[in-house]
Parts: structure tokens; sequence; C-alpha cells
């Protein structure tokens, strides 16, 4: 018999902030203060998205609406969305998770008017990479040195809205 893993993407609340803070230390080299993801939800609650199985939190992704010049063949500025941190816990990868997490805030980019997405992720990311792929990003530039380690980073990025697959 099988069983079938349901999870569960609902917006972050503040009682969440523990969990998250462990998965961002167990997942990722890139560490962030209470504080820093406090502000990121206060300014941007929509777009930070926890997944979870049986009330226990396996990932989250956390963004926020900035304004610049677009990426693409727009004119003026225009509002982009920045894709921060995205963590899923290792047992719970290659399900879907991390896809369904950057579907949910790529759609809430777009409810604060966001017209584009990027990110930055690892070159030697290459889940990640594949992941942002298969999402429709494109590579628009290496950043060297990017990370405190001295790794290089791509800067991906695409328009909104994205459409699930």
């Amino acid at each position: 018999m099988v069983l079938e893993i349901k999870y569960r993407f609902r917006p972050f609340k503040p009682s969440d902030l523990e969990e998250v803070i462990r998965i961002n230390r167990d997942c990722l080299p890139e560490n962030y203060t209470p504080l820093f993801f406090m502000n990121l939800y206060k300014r941007y609650p929509q777009a930070f998205i926890v997944a979870e199985i049986n009330k226990e939190l396996v990932g989250y992704i956390m963004s926020r609406i900035e304004t610049g010049v677009p990426n693409f063949k727009l004119l003026g500025v225009t509002k982009k969305g920045h894709v921060i941190s995205l963590a899923v816990l290792p047992k719970h990868q290659q399900k879907g998770i991390g896809y369904s997490l950057m579907l949910e805030a790529t759609q809430a980019m777009t409810n604060y008017n966001a017209k584009e997405c990027y990110l930055e992720v690892r070159t030697s990311n290459l889940a990640a990479l594949g992941l942002y792929k298969k999402l429709g990003f494109e590579k628009s530039r290496t950043l060297r040195n990017y990370y405190a380690d001295g790794e290089n980073a791509y800067l991906m990025s695409r328009k909104l809205p994205i459409s699930a697959k």
C-alpha cells in the first residue's frame, strides 16, 4: 500500500519563525537574522510562504518586491519580484515542493503588481538550476564572487506570471 503524502502551502506566520530559521540553517549556507525574516514578512506577507505536512514545516520561500529597470523589453521602471531564499528539507526534496513554492510566490508577486521575477543561484546548485529552468527562468549574467565563500552566482529572471506546467 502506497500512502500519498499531502503537502500544504500557506502564508508564513510569526509563530513559524523558529522553524523557518532551522530549515534555512539546515539547508543553506546563507543564513539570515530573525529580524531580516520578520522585516520581509511585514513588508510582503503574501510572498512569504511555507510548505507543511502534518503541521510540520518542511520548506519555505521568502521574497520581496523591488522597483527597477526591467530585464526585459519593457519601458521605464517596473516592479520586480526578488526571490531571497527558497529551502526544502532534504528528505522532502525532489517531490515538487520547491516548484510549488515558486508558483505560489510568483503568483503572490503579481498581487503586488510585479511584472518580472529574478533570483540569484549558486553556479554549482544543479538541482536549483534545473528547477528554475523548468519554470522558464533564463540566466541573465554571472555574478562573480557573489557568495561569502567566493562562489559565483547566476542571476536568473523571467517575466510574470508563471503558468503551471
